[in-house]
Formats: structure tokens, sequence, C-alpha cells
């Protein structure tokens, strides 16, 4: 037995005195209404109306139940209002800071085509995982270890001057040597996207074995105050191939090591995490780096 729908019987029928015209007033057919009220009827063990010929009225036990079974009604009737707005409200998803306007724009219109309106918040990676902790955000895209994540997102050295036939950039090459010792050591520059340990620790672990000076490798507080340094001197971004790109700068991968970002997906609720990863894989990888994106 269905007990709100039986309530809605009940209820509407002792407002109306009637089941004929309670029947009318909740939109459904007598008999419907009349083997729902003598359900909950034998629910409860006891009679609840009175039936003769013309009318109904409530028996004692009726009118003492009569009062819980319209708030049951008045509270169900609240629930789906509350999930038709539920339904309608955005989808809160953290994403990285790195995601370029245009990809991001298309995967919000990929998953509307899947029915869910999508309101990317751009954030840190800390952050990101806060918020997702805190239930700020419905679920978020987090740094997670390359081999632990769904998307990999490579990452390398990028700077000013075109480095020519070379395949890729040594980290060891920014020693300085006795002639440049009193000058300006050459940086590597991580952004605040790659302030994760699986990064930040190995390129600083890079750093100490080939004979780097502390400060030859630092964290930027920004992309864009990072990218006006290597646009000002030969330092060099780490950073994934299509942001080098949108940069302007020359990207190779790292000499001595394997860099890349890696991404998860968590959420508060399983059938939040759930419904980002139904959304095209493609469409999401490429907002992170993954993909080409188009010009």
């Amino acid at each position: 037995m269905d007990v709100v729908e039986a309530c809605k019987a009940f209820v509407a029928v002792s407002g109306h005195g009637s089941f004929t015209v309670g029947a009318a007033a909740a939109r459904i057919p007598q008999s419907v209404a009349s083997r729902r009220v003598a359900a909950l009827e034998r629910h409860f063990g006891a009679r609840l109306l009175t039936r003769n010929s013309r009318s109904v009225t409530l028996t004692p036990f009726g009118r003492e139940m009569l009062p819980s079974a319209r708030r049951l009604v008045d509270l169900a009737e609240a629930m789906e209002h509350d999930a038709e707005r539920a339904k309608l409200r955005p989808f809160r998803l953290a994403v990285p800071e790195v995601c370029a306007p245009r990809p991001l724009a298309r995967l919000v219109s990929d998953a509307r085509r899947h029915d869910l309106d999508l309101d990317p918040r751009p954030a840190g990676p800390a952050e990101r995982a806060e918020q997702a902790r805190t239930l700020d955000v419905r679920a978020a895209l987090v740094a997670v270890p390359p081999d632990e994540g769904v998307w990999r997102v490579p990452l390398g050295l990028a700077g000013r001057a075109d480095p020519g036939a070379a395949a890729v950039i040594h980290v060891e090459t920014l020693r300085a040597g006795r002639a440049e010792r009193d000058s300006r050591r050459r940086r590597v520059l991580i952004q605040p996207e790659d302030d994760v340990p699986h990064v930040r620790d190995r390129v600083t672990r890079l750093r100490d074995a080939v004979g780097l000076q502390p400060a030859q490798v630092v964290v930027a507080p920004s992309l864009v105050a990072a990218t006006a340094d290597v646009l000002g001197s030969a330092d060099l971004l780490l950073c994934s191939p299509g942001q080098a790109d949108d940069l302007g700068l020359h990207w190779r991968p790292v000499g001595e090591l394997d860099l890349a970002r890696g991404y998860d997906v968590t959420a508060g609720l399983r059938e939040d995490a759930r419904r980002i990863r139904d959304l095209p894989p493609a469409a999401i990888g490429c907002c992170l780096g993954v993909a080409e994106r188009e010009a």
C-alpha cells in the first residue's frame, strides 16, 4: 500500500464528506479513492470513515488520525516541489583554473544533452578538494597522481626561445657554469595547478639531484605571474602542451622525468560522481588539456 496516496484520498474524502466529490478533488476515480481508504483502514486496523448512502463522516479514530494524514500529505507535496526545484538547480562542478573557456563551454553544452545543467567553478587543486569535502560543490575534478586518474595531461617545460631541433629539455642544463655564477640563474616556474606533491616534489628532487640552487625551482603565485616572468627572461614554465600553445611559448618534454597531471572525479554522493563520469570523457579531457582543442 502507498500510504501517502492513501492519506491523500482520506484527506480529500473526509474534507468533502463524499467519496464522489473527494475523489474528483484528488483527481482519481471514486473506486480508487474507496480502495485506498479501505486499505488504510486495514493497515491501521480501525475504521476511519462511517459510510452511508448520501455522505461519509469521520469516526472518532478518523478524527484523531486526520491531522497526521494532513501533515503527511503536506510534507509529500512539499517534497515533490523541492524535487522539481532541485532538478532545475545548476550542478556546481569545481574545475581547474587552467580550463580554457571554449572547451569548458563545449562541456556545458554536452552536459545539457545529458539533462545536466553544469555550473563550472574554477579553483586551485587544494580548494577543489576542500569544496567537494564540504559539499560547497556537488562534484570536483581533483588532482591525483597520473597513474590513479581517469585523465592524464603531459607536462613539460616551455620558454620564450625556440629550442630548435631539441626533442627534450634537460633540467641539468639550467645549472650555472663558472662564467654564469654572478648572473641571474634560469628558473623553472611551477604554476599553482601543479603545486601538488606528485608534481612539485618530483621536480624539487630533480632540482637537487642535478645540482640546481633552491631558488631555481619555485612555485609562482599565479599562471599570469609565471608567464610574465617567462616572457621577460630565459626562465621556463612547467605546463601542458596546450597551455604553451595558448601562451605562445615553445614546449618540450622534460628530459629526466615523465611528468603529468592526473585528474579524477570526487563527490559527496556517489550518484553525483556517476553523473559526471557519464559525460563524454573526451569532452572533460579537452577541458583539462588531454586532447588538442579546436582552433
